[in-house]
């Protein structure tokens, strides 16, 4: 499913994402400023989530809890340089504990990604549109 949208939709958008996906898992897929980050958070708000999002560029994985206190693992994979270090965190204990679970640059631990995992590809078309897939 391909859909265009204004960034004034995105609550629908994540609607829309949130009543078709068929994993728990999913992957975020867009080049830098595709809007990865702003479209996983208006997700998480539509589960519940009362808590500001932000990127775990830097710390790697966020934790969130939604409004029927299921939990949301947000996980950033930018900055790994080799595909083991998710190991190390313990990735494998997250993805197969049946919580939600967000990626953005799953492509740095492709080896690692269940294969029933949601594929949701962002492109940006100019400042307020963009352009998602839903695989």
């Amino acid at each position: 499913m391909q859909i265009s949208y204004d960034l004034s939709d995105i609550e629908a958008i994540a609607d829309k994402i949130v009543t078709t996906v068929q994993s728990n898992v999913l992957l975020f897929y867009g080049e830098m400023g595709a809007g990865k980050t702003t479209l996983i958070n208006a997700i998480a708000k539509k589960l519940g989530v009362t808590d500001t999002i932000s990127s775990p560029t830097f710390s790697i994985v966020n934790e969130y809890v939604t409004g029927n206190d299921q939990l949301i693992y947000h996980f950033d994979f930018y900055r790994i340089t080799n595909q083991e270090e998710a190991l190390d965190m313990g990735f494998e204990e997250y993805i197969y504990n049946g919580d939600w679970i967000f990626i953005e640059w799953p492509d740095n631990i492709s080896k690692f990604l269940p294969k029933e995992a949601d594929i949701i590809k962002i492109e940006k078309q100019n400042t307020n549109k963009r352009v998602i897939s839903i695989n």
